[in-house]
């Protein structure tokens, strides 16, 4: 069965990632270190404001931070586009035009393999973080926050693997993608919520962020879990979402089907 096609492929990503443990371990490890220069950033501008920042007090913004870690560590693809270019350019997709799969269906499967183990392996080091800092974390009360949160990690996941496959199909026309990817990943950083949190910003900057994909990929998740989209607003937000996350399920299947024509003609 077909299914059993996609389980294969799961369990072989979990056994190549695994390989790589210590690799995510050291990544994740080091990957916070930029968080003790974010502590001492915000100590400072909130010491010199001496108040709060659109809501922020300096605890919740470590939260935040910490809470970015998480799903930054949960949703977002380890060199998945760099895989993809390489089996195009390399001709590995030869191999897999003849099996009945997807290879769009191939990919996910791999890189939910992929996130698994590593979260697994970058949890250990995030947990005794979160454990130090654990007298700035406030949980929801409402069960719904939970769910409505998950539903959202669960759509900026799928959301970066889509956006991160489209990129990889550029390698059906060019020969190197990293420029476009990384050109890609600094928007991502600056509107995503990354640097800083979305709704800091001025209010006609914040009407127009959210209208973008990047807005989705981490701040949101984030900001329903804090409980600062409530009521309309969270509707709206997961509205949104929902429509991007369509469109770069579209995209992907798109770069797809023109690049693999492509390919095709240019192979002969």
């Amino acid at each position: 069965m077909k299914i059993d096609k996609y389980i294969s492929v799961f369990n072989l990503g979990l056994q190549n990632t695994f390989v790589y443990r210590w690799n995510y371990f050291l990544r994740a490890l080091f990957g916070l270190i930029p968080l003790a220069g974010t502590v001492f950033l915000w100590a400072a501008i909130f010491k010199e404001r001496g108040g709060g920042l659109h809501g922020y007090d300096y605890g919740s913004m470590i939260y935040y931070y910490l809470l970015a870690i998480l799903v930054s560590n949960l949703v977002t693809p380890t060199e998945d586009e760099w895989q993809i270019a390489a089996d195009i350019r390399e001709g590995q997709i030869n191999s897999l035009l003849t099996k009945p799969m997807s290879y769009l269906a191939y990919r996910f499967s791999i890189f939910m393999s992929g996130r698994l183990v590593y979260t697994f392996v970058t949890l250990p080091p995030i947990a005794l973080i979160f454990l130090y800092f654990r007298h700035y974390i406030a949980l929801p009360e409402h069960a719904l926050t939970y769910l409505f949160a998950c539903i959202s990690l669960v759509m900026a996941a799928l959301m970066q693997f889509f956006i991160t496959y489209s990129l990889a199909m550029m390698a059906f026309w060019i020969l190197e993608i990293s420029t476009i990817v990384f050109i890609v990943y600094s928007f991502e950083y600056f509107l995503g919520g990354q640097m800083f949190p979305i709704d800091i910003m001025p209010s006609g900057i914040q009407a127009v962020m959210k209208w973008l994909p990047f807005y989705y990929e981490l701040f949101c998740p984030i900001a329903i879990f804090l409980g600062r989209l409530q009521g309309a607003q969270l509707a709206q937000a997961l509205a949104i979402q929902t429509g991007w996350l369509l469109l770069t399920w579209a995209a992907a299947r798109a770069m797809w089907k023109r690049g693999l024509g492509h390919y095709q003609a240019v192979g002969g």
